[in-house]
């Protein structure tokens, strides 16, 4: 059996830290200008209270030295620790001033941690900063959350060949850096320093200082929660600037692997970020499916040339790297371009970025693999290494990204199957689906497309997409795994 006394004393401590972080939109609320909003404050004061004594009361319970920490208790601790979060992260949504159901709040509270970007919630444009606040400050925290996963617990535990950059993360930074804890912080820095910039141009190109800053910690998380019904198609309406650029090049950065942002910084040689295998495969198929789009929107729409750039750049960026902001409904663009975003969103960005997907490293190993085995049939006796970055790629990485692939698509046709059997129509299951587990966000077609979202659709549906959100963000066998009988035993 697992030592389960870690398990609940980091957990705890996690949800504990949660509550003490509701301060803030509880502070936002109290001191707002409008007096109906500053009536959402006990919202998250209570959350905070049920926060800070259960999570803190676990934590104290299960305190003591740490004998032993293995691959069992990690699996636990991600698991139990990303649940029991959105658990008490959707408190304020219940008892705010939406007055939502907890079906409702824990799908939202699951859309943000996992910077998915679904929701439920309309009216945000009149919504109380403190609510708005506490979806970004979510969707920041997960994306933080993840990139010191990828780094710090993903590769121990080899999920989806993550054990692939095990050794390399450490090679190329521990001259720097002097142990795990160490490495956190400063990937940990990078990514606020990225959301300070962030923050800095759009608010210098018009928004708001408030809509700025929320905008900035879902864009560099990737997570795509707006202020605005209308997403960044808001913005660009009333300010006239080139937001969507700005945000474009935001998701593109926080794509990108942020321990080679560490290597850059270290080394100061800007010229290895782009040296990077990953990272060059990543923005030329963004160069070839912008293009593809592009030429598709122009021909089809007939508009100028630059509005058809930013269009095809924007949103083929935001549903390629999970984010999910939008800036026009391009499920009413035809067939193609319903077909066309239905599969980039598959795609995710880098592996230790905070975007979604399948990542990228994934499909170069799956390429790797189909080219080893192609030249193996025509060279029998040949002796054949496929290489990633200039490393051999093990037998054990060729499996488990081989795996994942089979595992995470059967994962999304069951989840498919399960929202029609709930009620959804094929288009609405499929892309339903599809946004769960590739935590992208809006889905397609009239009833959980760009325009709308996931109000309408049943209580079960939306209980099976917080399991599908959870399941692809946490790289599908960190849950999987919990039900197999070998896992529990000695």
């Amino acid at each position: 059996m697992p030592d389960l006394r870690p398990v609940f004393l980091v957990s705890g401590a996690l949800v504990a830290a949660f509550g003490v972080l509701m301060g803030a939109p509880l502070l936002l609320d109290l001191f707002a200008p409008d007096p109906v909003d500053r009536e959402n404050w006990t919202a998250f004061a209570t959350g905070a209270i049920i926060s800070i004594f259960a999570g803190g009361g676990v934590a104290i319970a299960s305190s003591g030295p740490i004998r032993h920490l293995g691959a069992r208790e990690g699996f636990l601790i991600v698991a139990l620790s990303w649940t029991a979060i959105v658990a008490c992260a959707a408190i304020p949504f219940t008892l705010g001033s939406f007055k939502m159901s907890y079906t409702d709040a824990f799908f939202e509270a699951m859309s943000g941690i996992t910077t998915t970007g679904a929701t439920v919630m309309t009216g945000l444009d009149d919504a109380p900063p403190g609510i708005l606040f506490w979806r970004s400050l979510l969707q920041w925290l997960g994306g933080v959350g993840v990139i010191i996963m990828a780094f710090a617990v993903m590769p121990a535990l080899k999920i989806g060949g993550m054990q692939i950059f095990k050794i390399e993360a450490w090679d190329t930074s521990e001259k720097f850096i002097a142990n795990a804890t160490s490495y956190s912080i400063a990937l940990s820095a990078i990514y606020v320093f990225f959301t300070f910039l962030c923050f800095l141009l759009l608010w210098a190109f018009g928004m708001s200082a408030f809509d700025a800053f929320n905008h900035a910690l879902t864009t560099v998380a990737t997570g795509g929660f707006s202020t605005r019904d209308a997403s960044i198609g808001a913005f660009i309406a009333t300010t006239g600037a080139p937001i969507d650029l700005i945000v474009t090049l935001f998701m593109i950065i926080g794509s990108l692997p942020f321990g080679l942002f560490l290597i850059v910084i270290m080394r100061g040689d800007i010229g290895r970020l782009f040296e990077d295998s990953q990272v060059k495969f990543f923005l030329g198929l963004v160069a070839l499916l912008t293009l593809i789009m592009l030429f598709y929107v122009y021909a089809r729409f007939d508009v100028d040339p630059l509005i058809a750039f930013r269009l095809a750049i924007f949103n083929v960026v935001s549903v390629m790297t999970g984010t999910g902001y939008a800036t026009a409904d391009y499920s009413a663009w035809g067939g193609f371009a319903i077909g066309f975003f239905f599969v980039i969103q598959f795609i995710g960005g880098c592996a230790g970025s905070t975007a979604c997907g399948m990542k990228i490293f994934r499909f170069q190993v799956a390429l790797a693999a189909m080219k080893l085995y192609a030249r193996r049939l025509s060279h029998p006796n040949g002796v054949f290494v496929a290489h990633y970055n200039g490393r051999p790629i093990t037998e054990d990485v060729f499996t488990s990204v081989l795996s994942f692939f089979f595992v995470y698509f059967a994962s999304f046709a069951t989840l498919a199957a399960i929202l029609s059997v709930l009620g959804l129509d094929t288009i609405s299951a499929l892309s339903s689906a599809a946004t769960s587990i590739a935590n992208v966000g809006p889905g397609l077609g009239a009833t959980v497309g760009p325009a709308s979202n996931f109000a309408s659709i049943p209580d079960g549906a939306k209980w099976a997409m917080s399991l599908g959100m959870l399941l692809g963000r946490l790289e599908i066998f960190t849950l999987l795994v919990l039900v197999s009988p070998y896992f529990w035993r000695k």
